[in-house]
């Protein structure tokens, strides 16, 4: 995928479209609790060919905003506007932009949408305003907006530990996946807030990984919270070994070919919504940015 041109109707300047792509986490493990309150993990981070698309108009004024409403994510709360206001700030550009969002990625369903839409964010306006800032700095930035972003801006399948932000190359065979949504937002903070959430998971080693243990410490506490969750990996279970991503709500399939997977979502209940995605090792800004 490569960042594609278009035309703004209104001014005739021109956009830059950019993908944000979805993520999985293959695995997912609670590993303590600083004193700041941030729980420690380890985890597994691998892109999909599926996400959301972000459209980006440099503008000579300053300002930064968004040309439409993003359903259930409210103006203060879009990530992709507050990385752009930070990346402002921090290299103290003249400049503004105009974003355009074009949603895909369920919200709230683990996935890291809002993370993957400000690390795009952060990548294009490095590169439309003139920055050449190095991605570790990207990172850096990334991190203070949340702790999924540094990986979006590394670009490449990691495993992650400390809060998210210490990455590791990790190289995963890129499978197919089913990747399906129940239809509920899960809360992050009311995840890691549980009490009977597992803090003190031991670090996967990765000779175990290659053999197939993975797991999600976050799991049972969604399931408990979140019967809907529950069902859902209930019903995937008739057709293999089910998992969530992240703190939830969306949860996959590992499958060979696209072809078993598609064969599965077909047969999908119909209050259910799902995708069919190969996992791949890059970004697809990795090579352009």
């Amino acid at each position: 995928m490569t960042l594609a041109r278009g035309v703004c109707d209104q001014s005739q300047r021109q956009w830059l479209g950019a993908p944000a792509p979805a993520k999985l986490n293959l695995f997912l493990r609670v590993t303590g609790r600083r004193a700041d309150g941030y729980h420690t993990l380890q985890t597994l981070f691998t892109f999909l060919d599926y996400g959301d698309t972000l459209d980006v108009m440099v503008t000579e004024d300053g300002s930064i905003g968004r040309q439409s409403p993003v359903i259930g994510v409210r103006e203060e709360d879009d990530l992709s506007l507050r990385a752009a206001r930070l990346l402002q700030q921090e290299a103290q550009v003249s400049q503004g932009a105009q974003l355009r969002l074009y949603k895909h990625i369920p919200v709230g369903g683990g996935l890291g949408g809002g993370s993957s839409d400000a690390a795009t964010t952060l990548l294009v306006l490095n590169r439309l305003w003139g920055l050449r800032w190095e991605p570790w700095r990207l990172a850096q930035l990334g991190l203070k907006l949340g702790a999924d972003v540094p990986v979006f801006v590394w670009g490449q399948t990691a495993l992650a530990t400390g809060v998210g932000e210490e990455l590791t190359p990790l190289t995963v065979p890129e499978r197919w996946y089913l990747v399906v949504s129940p239809g509920v937002f899960v809360s992050t903070a009311a995840v890691f807030a549980a009490p009977d959430l597992t803090r003190n998971s031991n670090p996967v080693k990765i000779r175990d990984f290659s053999e197939g243990i993975t797991g999600n410490d976050l799991q049972p506490v969604v399931e408990r919270l979140y019967p809907e969750v529950a069902r859902l990996l209930r019903w995937l279970g008739k057709f293999g070994e089910a998992h969530m991503s992240g703190s939830g709500s969306c949860c996959f399939l590992v499958f060979s070919t696209a072809a078993e997977a598609q064969q599965v979502k077909s047969r999908l209940p119909s209050d259910y919504r799902g995708f069919v995605a190969r996992g791949r090792q890059c970004h697809p800004l990795f090579h352009e940015v």
